[in-house]
């Protein structure tokens, strides 16, 4: 089969389309062909040589498929996924930018003849994401305020919609860079700050009458947490899923004790593979629904062929993009 590999670690000219040898499902598993993948940010960071895939894992880039089941594996139970020729998405541990990958059952759910392979692609990463840490981490509730960071990036637009379906009457603040304000707003932000131009901590306490935001989802890491701190409510919850501004950072933990603020860090990826099934299955119960009926419409940026997935990984860094950024197979 034809995949992306790597020549070495570093930047995205190292990515190679090559003939590679097609997995075989094992127990528990599934074999599908991909019709679609999707970039996501940690993709770059494992192309960088920072990002292992869990053991036993493809090394072969890519955490999200679309396709169509052709191969179930022994102990594959009646009814825990789906059947041989069944359109569905996946969550993989790796091996995504590839014609065959290789998913545990529980990691897959079906796909209606409503949403597209293009579409399924964004729904994995990105959208359960948002899910598991917005809404069951951070226990987002109605009425309260979210502040998401990072603008028109997958995991952004993908919880505004979540957020916008299942907590309607919760407010959302988003940080977003200059030419991405007015999308952001389209999209169903209730106020957006051009961090670019804006301080969000001053912006948020005049925003919220000092009080603060009940929930925040950040991915930038050390150079946010004092702000972020600040822009918390009393109990307030803070939950990190990246680091992209570096790792550490100073903190204030009496303002945090007698605020009674809680920080949490989340990935997604590294979880165990039980865990990660009954996080995917009560996301398909509680979000696929408003997708099948188009509630919630992945934002799809731009659509590049395999071959193109250099180019795709330089438009993730340019941070361009609005939306999800796929990667035709089929």
């Amino acid at each position: 089969m034809k995949a992306i590999t790597l020549a070495a670690f570093g930047g995205a000219e190292e990515m190679r389309l090559e003939d590679v040898e097609t997995p075989v499902a094992g127990p528990g598993q599934v074999l599908i062909k991909v019709e679609a993948t999707s970039v996501n940010r940690p993709d770059i960071i494992q192309r960088q040589g920072n990002y292992p895939p869990p053991p036993g894992d493809s090394e072969i880039l890519g955490l999200e498929v679309a396709g169509t089941i052709v191969e179930v594996g022994e102990s594959v139970q009646d009814g825990q996924a789906p059947s041989v020729g069944d359109r569905v998405a996946a969550l993989v541990g790796g091996g995504g930018y590839a014609e065959y990958v290789v998913a545990h059952a529980g990691h897959c759910f079906h796909l209606t003849d409503s949403v597209s392979f293009q579409q399924g692609a964004c729904l994995c990463e990105t959208y359960i994401t948002a899910y598991l840490n917005v809404i069951e981490l951070g226990n987002l509730s109605d009425g309260e305020r979210v502040l998401l960071h990072g603008g028109g990036g997958g995991v952004n637009t993908s919880a505004i919609q979540i957020i916008s379906a299942l907590r309607p009457e919760a407010e959302i603040i988003v940080t977003a860079s200059t030419g991405k304000v007015e999308r952001v707003g389209d999209l169903g932000a209730h106020k957006v700050i051009d961090y670019r131009q804006q301080d969000f901590a001053e912006e948020v306490k005049n925003h919220t009458g000092k009080r603060g935001v009940d929930v925040i989802l950040d991915h930038i890491g050390g150079p946010y947490l004092e702000k972020n701190l600040k822009s918390l409510a009393v109990a307030g919850r803070l939950v990190i899923i990246g680091i992209m501004g570096g790792p550490k950072s100073d903190i204030n933990l009496a303002l945090m004790m007698v605020k009674r603020q809680q920080i949490l860090g989340s990935v997604l990826r590294s979880r165990p593979v039980a865990e990660k099934s009954a996080i995917i299955e009560r996301f398909t119960r509680n979000v696929m629904p408003h997708v099948a009926r188009g509630a919630i419409e992945p934002i799809i940026s731009e659509i590049l062929p395999l071959e193109q997935a250099a180019d795709a990984h330089r438009l993730m860094e340019s941070s361009q993009h609005f939306g999800k950024i796929v990667l035709q197979v089929a």
